[in-house]
Order: structure tokens, then sequence, then C-alpha cells
């Protein structure tokens, strides 16, 4: 029996999908702990593409039983649409799908609420996708959420909505100078979705307890990044959940002892969507390359990704955070390139040298990244197998980057494709 959780160490986008996807062939159940479908995790299973959003990354693999833990916030619509595309591909997975009752919903005012925030000139604009998702936590922390265990009763949901529905039409109108939907069709719409979600749902704290005292290995799957953590991220330009490794307890209902080990998911560059400090962003060639060579646009909202150079001090930091003690190394090959592959080993503001992560976000916004740098390989990585088939400078950087972040890796992407793998490790 063991209990791992998988953590993205930047700011999301590592690859996660791929990796989950990968370990879950050894794994009994995979379950999702935060976030919600401003996720993207893209898969290539039997030579298509599928990007999934709520469902956990392990549904692909026939035997395998999914969780949607109490810390993911779901929008039914948007679940309902992502079960019908994978019924259309003939993924068979409702008897294997299973949706945490304590779970938050979202529903349309939300979005609604999103979308007027971040369009408002007078707010601070974080690049939220406008799916509701702050907002969702928002009231799940101020009390007022909607839980899938409320879908069982009509006549008490129908109150629970109405009182959150008057409330945020008031605050649209006197805010933004917006308008929302009618209340009839945003409950006429969760009643059309109610009756597949309550088919799904379960105490899945009781479930998972049950299943790790049977000695079944549990894959836990995080959403986002550690720096898109809303606590140790770079606030307030991060998700609104905990997606480090941590989120996991709180998310699944799962006691910290019960956690065997914790293993990171790091792109060999890195990658930003939406607003924030980002130390190593190129705004060259080089960068321009890695965006190229690396398809990286948002799975979820097609959005150009800002890419820069490997970011050492948050690798560092994410390891030390998440307690990782190996991590999936993706997208060496979109290196394959380059002439010349630089780290960030520290950051210098005013004089002082930063190798640990600063809080403030002033130092992160007008720091000059402290790099040291790697030869490149200029030779095509993709689909290599084998680390001793990797080109001698390709080696090298990822000997570098082990020394520097101070973990090791268990497993290297050097493609898309499941194949596109070097596994020196299993998870379980």
């Amino acid at each position: 029996m063991s209990v791992a959780v998988i953590a993205g160490m930047q700011w999301g986008d590592e690859g996660k999908g791929k990796v989950v996807d990968l370990l879950a062939e050894d794994a009994d159940i995979v379950a999702r702990y935060q976030g919600g479908h401003n996720a993207g995790h893209t898969i290539y299973c039997d030579g298509e593409q599928y990007v999934l959003h709520l469902i956990p990354s392990g549904i692909f693999h026939k035997d395998k039983i999914c969780v949607i833990g109490n810390g993911v916030v779901i929008d039914p619509q948007a679940l309902l649409d992502e079960m019908n595309q994978l019924k259309k591909a003939g993924i068979e997975f409702e008897s294997r799908l299973l949706i945490s009752d304590r779970a938050n919903i979202i529903l349309p005012y939300h979005c609604s609420s999103d979308i007027s925030r971040e369009s408002d000139g007078k707010y601070q604009k974080i690049g939220t996708t406008g799916r509701g998702i702050g907002p969702s936590y928002a009231d799940k922390i101020a009390r007022l959420g909607i839980r899938a265990c409320d879908l069982s009763d009509e006549n008490r949901l129908r109150k629970l909505v109405l009182a959150n529905y008057e409330e945020k039409k008031a605050i649209i109108q006197k805010l933004f100078d917006g308008e929302l939907q009618s209340f009839d069709e945003i409950f006429e719409g969760l009643l059309k979705t109610r009756k597949v979600i309550l088919g799904l749902l379960t105490d899945t704290h009781t479930y998972l307890r049950q299943q790790i005292a049977n000695k079944k290995n549990l894959l836990c799957e995080g959403a986002q990044g550690t720096m898109l953590d809303v606590d140790h991220g770079t606030y307030p330009f991060v998700t609104s959940s905990n997606s480090t490794s941590g989120g996991a307890c709180t998310g699944l209902g799962i006691p910290p002892t019960q956690i065997d080990r914790v293993a990171g998911v790091i792109k060999a560059y890195t990658t930003r969507v939406g607003e924030g400090p980002f130390p190593t962003e190129l705004f060259d060639e080089d960068g321009e390359l890695l965006r190229k060579e690396g398809h990286e646009f948002g799975a979820t909202t097609g959005r150009p990704r800002r890419c820069g150079w490997f970011d050492a001090v948050v690798a560092r930091y994410a390891v030390h955070l998440n307690g990782i003690d190996s991590a999936a190394l993706t997208k060496v090959d979109v290196l394959d390139k380059c002439k010349v592959v630089k780290v960030c080993t520290a950051y210098e503001h005013n004089g002082k040298i930063y190798e640990e992560m600063p809080a403030d976000l002033n130092v992160l916004q007008n720091c000059k990244p402290v790099y040291t740098e790697f030869d490149g390989w200029m030779e095509s990585t993709v689909g290599t197998y084998k680390f001793e088939s990797l080109p001698k400078n390709a080696r090298l950087y990822i000997d570098g980057l082990k020394k520097i972040i101070g973990a090791e890796f268990l497993m290297i992407s050097t493609g898309p494709k499941r194949e596109q793998t070097i596994c020196k490790e299993g998870l379980f």
C-alpha cells in the first residue's frame, strides 16, 4: 500500500497530465484534490489527444477508480460536457468515477462575478480564466457555498441558490453595472445536471480511508502548480486553492501521516499564464523559440504562455515546500534547438542576492536573474527512452539541474506521447 501525491513545481502547465497518466498504471485509485475546470491536463492516448479539466488523469486506464475530492469546485455542466466527450471517444468510466458529496458547486453567477471583476478597470487584473473558480472558493470560505450534497433536496436547494443569487445580482449591478441571467434560467440549468451528479456522489473520505486500509495504491493529483498556491505562491497572482501537496490532505480528507511520498513535475524551462511576476521571462527570440517548440498555449484558454529559462529558486522552493523526494522532468526536447541553455540560481535586487523565494512582489517584479549557463546539444532528443542515449550536453544539463535543485528525477519526458519517456523509477 502506498499513498503518493503529485504536485506541480512551477506556475502550472508542467505536464502533470502525461505524468499522472503514466504513473496511474501502478495505482488503484487516482484522486484530484483541488482546483476546478480552470486547469487543463493534456493526455495522448491511442494516438488521440484529450484535455481533461475535472476528471482525474487516470481515467484512460480501464481498471482505475477516479475520485473528484471535496477540495475541488465543480461546474456541473462542464463536468457533464467532459463526460460526454469521453463517452464519444468510447471510454467507459461511469462505474469508475466518484464525486465527493462535500465538493462545492460553481454556478453561473460565479462566472459572471469573475468576468465582471477581471474586466473592470477599477480592480487589479489577475488573469483568471473567467470560469468562476475564485468566486466559488470565496463563497466556500464565507460559508455560503452550495455543496454537491445539497442537490439531493430540491426545495432546500432552491432556497440556498436564491439567497446567493439575490446577493450576487445586487453586487454585479451596483459595482459593475452588469446584469445576471434570470434565477429561473440558472436554477433550471442546475436541475438538468442534478440527476447525473447525484448518481456519482460518494462519501469519498470514507471510501478512500477504506481503500487505504485495504492496501490499495492511491495517487493524489493536484492542478496548477506550487507558485499558484493561494498561500505560498506569488500572491495575489495565484489560484484560489492550495495546489501544493498539503492540499491533498484537506482536499481529500487524508491524514498527513498516511502520505508516503510526494513527487513533483517540472519543466526543463519555465512558463506562466496570466498576470504576475516572472523573473526569468524572455522577450526575445529565445522566448519565442520555447513557445513555438513547446506549443505553449493554454490547454484551457488557448492563451499564449509566457516563457523563460529554468528557475531553480522556484524549483528549490517547490522541493522544500511540498516535501518532494523526486520529480518528473518534462519537455527536455523543447530545448533541442537552443545553443545555450540558462538556469537561474538566484535573484539580485538592489545589491542583495536572494537564493530563497521572497514574498515581496516588488523584489520579484524588479529583480535580475543570476544565471548559470550550459552548452546546448543542438540535436533531437524526441522519443529518446534511455538516459544514456541522450546527447552528452543534455545529460550534463539534467545532472546539473539535479544538483542545483536537490532532487532526483524519477522520469524524463522527451515528447507528449506515453512512449516518449525515460522511466528511471517507479512511484509505488
